[in-house]
């Protein structure tokens, strides 16, 4: 249990904070500081589970809207240098007039019986503030098969600050659906 005394979180961040089941007690520090005294508009907890050959990493998102400023917080586990787990927390406060953009990737199965039910379905919700930039290249080719000149390159830059994936199947309907009420929301707050 995160609260040691009553929390200036909403209940029901600190509850899915604590549901996610990685680092309560430290999100929910990093998170109360991050937002000084701005209040909740809505929240979104996103828990990541990863693999490699070495070992299975968790790692936890979450996103707070208030009336001014969109609050990420990431959670991380490691090896310590000296052996052992340890833990990176890190928020970022970004104002609301900074973000440049909201995208939402729906997947959806059977799409001829779609009946706008949340079953099956998946997003990838994709938010934008100019922090990073991805370029992708690949080397430009002419359309002469015989050509063996160099080209150069060719490509695009996009500006995905960060991008979550939710599906029902993995996450529940119930995440799914708070996924598109906070992607509204913060949609319904930018260009203000």
């Amino acid at each position: 249990m995160v609260r040691r005394t009553r929390s200036p979180l909403p209940d029901t961040l600190v509850a899915d904070i604590e549901a996610a089941g990685y680092l309560p007690a430290v999100v929910h520090d990093v998170i109360v500081t991050a937002l000084g005294r701005d209040a909740v508009v809505a929240h979104l907890v996103h828990d990541e589970t990863t693999f490699d050959e070495m070992a299975v990493r968790n790692h936890l998102t979450v996103l707070v809207l208030t009336n001014r400023r969109l609050v990420i917080a990431h959670a991380d586990d490691h090896e310590s240098p000296e052996g052992g787990r340890m833990a990176t927390a890190t928020s970022e406060t970004v104002p609301l007039r900074s973000v440049r953009g909201v995208m939402l990737t729906h997947t959806v199965p059977d799409p001829e019986r779609y009946d706008g039910g949340l079953a099956g379905r998946g997003v990838t919700l994709t938010l934008g503030w100019g922090a990073v930039a991805r370029l992708d290249l690949l080397p430009a080719v002419c359309e002469d098969p015989q050509c063996e000149g160099d080209h150069g390159y060719e490509g695009t830059v996009s500006g995905d600050d960060i991008s979550l994936r939710v599906a029902a199947e993995t996450h529940g309907v119930e995440r799914l659906e708070q996924t598109l009420v906070f992607a509204s929301e913060l949609s319904a707050r930018l260009g203000q």
